[in-house]
């Protein structure tokens, strides 16, 4: 089925910031796990995977479009050096992706596909979610100090 070319590349460039947030998300998590923060590294791994699933759910659209998914494409990763950093970086993009997702939405309606702005509007609802979380741990750092946040997201190891 031939997609509306405007609409094949709106999702072209949802894929790319996906992409790109498969990548930061897996840096963001392996950090954490190195510096022994088991906690944060399964919540952003997790958040990894979202992404992951939505990345496939656009390239299948793509290609349910006769459009071709372009996976060569990464935008700029924003690393974080420290857990803050991570959880600001990844708020940011998020947000980021809010706007976008919201756009492409309206885009599909105006070219009258209903299926595809049905599937932008379930990863849209995630992405919220993880906008979410961001904002609830950026919250508890402040109401219970960097420190204490950060002992609450370790895990004992056995010697």
């Amino acid at each position: 089925m031939q997609g509306n070319p405007t609409l094949l590349e709106a999702l072209n460039q949802l894929l790319t910031d996906e992409l790109t947030a498969i990548n930061q998300y897996m840096v963001h998590a392996e950090l954490c796990e190195n510096w022994g923060y088991a906690q944060l590294h399964t919540a952003i791994e997790h958040q990894a995977r979202d992404e992951m699933r939505h990345a496939q759910w656009l390239i299948q659209r793509i290609i349910f479009l006769d459009g071709a998914p372009q996976v060569a494409k990464l935008n700029a990763i924003q690393i974080g050096h420290d857990v803050p950093a991570i959880i600001g970086n990844d708020q940011a993009d998020e947000l980021r992706a809010v706007r976008a997702y919201n756009d492409a939405i309206r885009l599909a309606h105006e070219v009258d596909d209903q299926t595809t702005a049905d599937l932008l509007t379930t990863i849209l609802k995630m992405e919220e979610g993880h906008v979410d979380w961001a904002e609830q741990q950026r919250s508890q750092i402040e109401q219970m100090g960097l420190e204490n946040y950060l002992a609450t997201q370790s895990q004992a190891h056995a010697a």
